[in-house]
């Protein structure tokens, strides 16, 4: 994959792919093996959505999945899906711990801010949080 190709997929990504791909890293790192029924159950949605998205994700080179087989990120995916997992958690954190955000409400409000905020605003905030 090009340098080009990678930012434009990473341009055309959907914030609901964005979440396929955290529960599949997420998942992996509790279970050996990550099926459909897995993903589906972790995001609550059907197994012919979590098949429509991770077709998707393996078409742009995320994702690893053979016919009934177990969905493995690729090395591009591990990284795109660590980038925001890491996001993630360093929004809930700020939500919670410095502006006193209950922790559920935290958790749904990081889960919709990941997907938004810009790259230079995520390390304005990470070095905001080490200098406290």
């Amino acid at each position: 994959m090009t340098e080009k190709n990678n930012s434009e997929l990473m341009q055309s990504m959907t914030a609901s792919l964005e979440d396929y791909l955290e529960a599949v890293f997420v998942l992996a790192g509790s279970n050996s093996e990550v099926r459909l029924t897995d993903i589906a159950a972790f995001l609550g949605v059907s197994k012919p959505s979590a098949n429509r998205a991770v077709n998707t994700l393996t078409q742009n080179g995320y994702l690893s999945h053979e016919a009934y087989g177990a969905v493995t990120l690729t090395p591009e995916g591990e990284t795109y899906a660590a980038s925001v997992l890491h996001r993630h958690k360093l929004l809930k954190h700020f939500l919670n711990n410095t502006l006193g955000v209950n922790e559920k409400t935290a958790e749904e409000d990081a889960c919709k801010m990941e997907h938004v905020m810009s790259a230079e605003t995520i390390e304005k905030l990470y070095d905001y949080l080490e200098r406290q």
